[in-house]
């Protein structure tokens, strides 16, 4: 019974946590160029995800976040976001789950 109790508990964290980081994403204005699996103005999370599969570029997109950037992509760029968007613990969070799509 106690580890059915911690099992549902750290279930619940992890959904709370996607939830969260979806919310600071979307309070950032990531959702207006971003979809989790189909191109808008920018790439989906899953060709963000594919493109660097098996990659350690977690510090690398979040500079490229907070600095903004193009041509990775294509050719329209990014804007910088800053951290008065999105903190860099909801960032780090956001880059890390995109990177799982």
């Amino acid at each position: 019974m106690k580890a059915l109790l911690i099992t549902l508990s750290l279930g619940l964290a992890a959904v709370t946590a996607h939830a969260n980081v979806d919310e600071a994403m979307n309070k950032a204005g990531c959702m207006a160029c971003h979809s989790k699996d189909k191109k808008v103005v920018g790439p989906s999370f899953k060709d963000i995800a594919a493109k660097y599969k098996g990659q350690d570029v977690t510090a690398k997109l979040m500079e490229k976040v907070r600095k903004g950037g193009a041509g990775t992509f294509g050719p329209i760029p990014m804007a910088p976001v800053g951290p008065d968007k999105i903190s860099d613990g909801d960032l780090k969070a956001a880059v890390e789950q995109i990177l799982k799509s």
